[in-house]
């Protein structure tokens, strides 16, 4: 089953625990669903208000950075390791 891991940073403002997902979520979308699901208040750290990832969010699934970042249709298969990132800016 796909697990989907946060990065600790996300540790500072709530809980990110890595989440197994369970069987059948093909795409990142539903595979962030069902994580929001059990953990809302992650969604508006990950996902704008249109559900597209965030700027500073990237994310891969099975080791490769997603590409389509507003409508989240990546493929992920079912042992897939999905993890988010917080893009780190700074001067």
């Amino acid at each position: 089953m796909p697990t989907v891991h946060f990065t600790s940073q996300l540790e500072r403002f709530l809980p990110a625990p890595s989440v197994d997902v369970g069987v059948g979520p093909e795409t990142l979308g539903a595979a962030l669903a069902a994580v929001f699901d059990g953990h809302p208040t992650l969604r508006g750290y990950i996902l704008d208000d249109q559900g597209a990832l965030r700027r500073h969010v990237a994310v891969f699934v099975a080791g490769v950075q997603v590409t389509d970042r507003e409508k989240l249709t990546d493929p992920v298969g079912p042992d897939d390791e999905i993890h988010v990132f917080q893009a780190l800016s700074g001067g």
